[in-house]
């Protein structure tokens, strides 16, 4: 299983971001994706979650409403669309999936939301 993320950077608050996450070694449109977020001296935590197929996705409280959740499986890629940005939306996001009883994650990348 490998999960590599990109699209992250440096954004000003209100701003916006769509991160991507190819995935490989495994096939892809059997399994829910999720994304997470960890920032400096805090746990890591859940953001958002796709079903395999699509249809049902399912996110944290925090940012309901400004990020979505998608993906094309003939890409076999994840996206994660950030909108009004917020200074608190800083850490770095990491895209996972469950697969035989294990949890993989991708290497991350960084999201800085400052002026």
């Amino acid at each position: 299983v490998q999960l590599v993320e990109s699209g992250g950077g440096l954004v000003q608050p209100g701003g916006s971001l769509r991160l991507s996450c190819a995935a490989s070694g495994f096939t892809f449109s059997s399994y829910a994706m999720s994304w997470y977020r960890q920032a400096p001296g805090k746990e890591r935590e859940f953001v958002a979650i796709m079903s395999s197929t699509g249809v049902t996705t399912n996110f944290v409280d925090s940012v309901k409403g400004r990020f979505t959740i998608s993906r094309d499986n003939s890409k076999n890629t994840v996206y994660l669309q950030m909108n009004s940005l917020k200074p608190e939306d800083t850490a770095v996001y990491y895209c996972s999936v469950v697969r035989s009883g294990t949890r993989y994650w991708g290497q991350g990348t960084q999201v800085t939301v400052s002026s």
